[in-house]
């Protein structure tokens, strides 16, 4: 019997941390969604020897640190990480109730599928006819998830439950499921606020951060983002007054917080150059000072030494 301290709730599910799973995660929690990601760490990309062709890295980057980056940026944001076996998806009246191996139960609005291996934990949805599809080999029948039972942007027929990467069709190389991840989370985001009261010209969430000497002088009114914001509220719109209201303030204090000052920008460089140093090996990280050809040129050499100073 489940313990009734291992019963929780969560606004969005993701099953699996490889980089669908995590790329959708940050996104996800980045847009203040309480996240919590199922990975038991058996992803694919394990079986890969070094990864080399994932952007940022010159010389690659062997997978058990890149999933330690992923990790740790998945957390950065406020993702909650788990090591077990989903088992189960079984749909409540407002969600899906998610079972593990190791006896958690987690009611959440939305779901994201995107382990590629072995999706029968969705059977208990009672959707097998379509989502899984059946082939022969050796004169035996072998069920396998429908490839094509998402669209392109990761939603399915369920309400709530999407898919990210391979299991949805995409290419397995990494970059190319992490962004599709990225891509799926942005469509349920866009649709979690939907169910919020946004409508669709203000629904989709972009982010990205800017520096604010871009910002033109008639942009830092706040005033003049009501009247932009204003022209995206549409004659017809079947919106309460109060919602209405409540959605412009929101979006306007977005728009303002993407853009920071030099300041914050220098801070945020700092951080980002001691969070990788954080990673990498310190035998490594002082051969690399005195050498040019290695990636620690693209750091900040007194940041990285401050970084080894500290016990």
């Amino acid at each position: 019997m489940t313990d009734e301290t291992d019963r929780r709730t969560a606004e969005t599910v993701i099953v699996g941390g490889g980089p669908a799973g995590a790329s959708a995660a940050v996104f996800c929690a980045r847009a203040g969604l309480d996240t919590l990601v199922f990975d038991r760490g058996r992803s694919s990309l394990k079986r890969c020897a070094h990864l080399e062709n994932y952007l940022g890295f010159p010389g690659g980057i062997d997978v058990a640190t890149f999933y330690e980056l992923a990790r740790a940026q998945m957390r950065e944001f406020g993702a909650e990480l788990v090591s077990d076996l989903v088992e189960s998806v079984t749909r409540t009246d407002t969600g899906f109730r998610v079972e593990t191996q190791q006896g958690r139960v987690v009611e959440t609005d939305r779901l994201v599928a995107a382990a590629k291996y072995d999706a029968d934990y969705l059977r208990p949805l009672g959707t097998q006819d379509a989502m899984f599809t059946t082939h022969e080999h050796d004169g035996e029948s072998e069920a396998y998830f429908d490839r094509e039972y998402p669209d392109d942007d990761g939603r399915t027929p369920i309400e709530g439950l999407y898919v990210a990467g391979p299991l949805a069709g995409v290419a397995d190389q990494a970059i190319v499921a992490a962004g599709h991840g990225a891509t799926v989370a942005r469509t349920l985001i866009a649709d979690a606020r939907r169910d919020d009261g946004y409508w669709d010209a203000v629904a989709d969430r972009v982010d990205w951060v800017r520096r604010a000497a871009e910002l033109d002088d008639e942009w830092t009114d706040r005033e003049r983002w009501r009247e932009w914001f204003d022209g995206q509220v549409l004659d017809d719109l079947s919106r309460e007054a109060e919602t209405v209201d409540r959605v412009r303030e929101a979006v306007i204090d977005e728009k303002l917080a993407a853009y920071i000052d030099d300041a914050e920008i220098e801070r945020r460089a700092e951080r980002g150059h001691r969070r990788l140093a954080a990673t990498l090996d310190d035998d490594a990280i002082v051969d690399g000072l005195d050498d040019p050809t290695v990636v620690l040129d693209s750091l900040d050499d007194d940041t990285i030494r401050s970084y080894l100073d500290e016990p």
